[in-house]
């Protein structure tokens, strides 16, 4: 039996392509385990927000729909890894050249691949609203403000991120699909990937990449 003090947290990625859910299932894992999340999404649109060089550089290739290069997503990555405990990557890796960036510096117990179709994702990500004061997050479908159009914390206008509107959202499914899901073939065959349903509850997701999880790691 391994002491509590001899215990370290597992490495873990969660895989998906846009609207899959990574940030709702991270944040369902993160309750009751202490790693560190990098989520690359929300960097990157803290960058974006904050006007950096990378921001600005970053923004060029969101707006349109299309993956950040790699080299400035594996070098904002590379800088956070800084402590020793586990840590779940949600976003990241995106190609084959990230995940052997990865793999120069993190040992990974787990890529737990969130599985949905493209008419899910449209139907997920178009109901998405951000408060334009706080950046509180409604859906429309899932979790709808109490007034249409504006924020149940503070009052601000809602509006829709310029990467939540279908036509985009379908560029972003078919660039993840023609450029991420080769990760699919790379960690399994590296017996790493779980594959989970992720039109299922979010309960149910959770449930499943836990047991994942907890087989990979024992």
């Amino acid at each position: 039996m391994v002491a509590a003090s001899d215990y370290q947290e597992p490495n873990v990625v969660l895989l998906g392509g846009p609207g899959a859910g990574k940030g709702t299932q991270a944040e369902k894992l993160l309750e009751d385990r202490d790693m560190q999340h990098l989520a690359t999404g929300d960097i990157l649109r803290d960058e974006v927000d904050k006007g950096t060089e990378l921001g600005l550089e970053a923004k060029k290739y969101m707006d349109k729909g299309e993956l950040v290069p790699d080299d400035l997503v594996v070098d904002m990555v590379q800088k956070r890894l800084t402590d020793q405990k586990g840590y779940l990557f949600d976003g990241f890796p995106r190609t084959i050249d990230q995940a052997k960036a990865l793999d120069d510096v993190v040992d990974l117990d787990l890529v737990a691949y969130i599985k949905i179709s493209e008419s899910e994702a449209v139907r997920r990500l178009s109901s998405r609203r951000v408060c334009s004061d706080c950046g509180k997050i409604f859906n429309t479908i899932f979790k709808p403000p109490e007034r249409e159009g504006v924020c149940d914390e503070c009052g601000g206008d809602l509006y829709q991120r310029d990467d939540d509107k279908p036509k985009v959202i379908r560029d972003r499914f078919e660039t993840f699909l023609d450029e991420t899901a080769p990760l699919i073939d790379f960690y399994r065959e590296r017996g790493l990937l779980e594959e989970i349903d992720g039109e299922q509850e979010p309960d149910e997701v959770q449930k499943d990449i836990k047991s994942a999880l907890h087989q990979g790691t024992g």
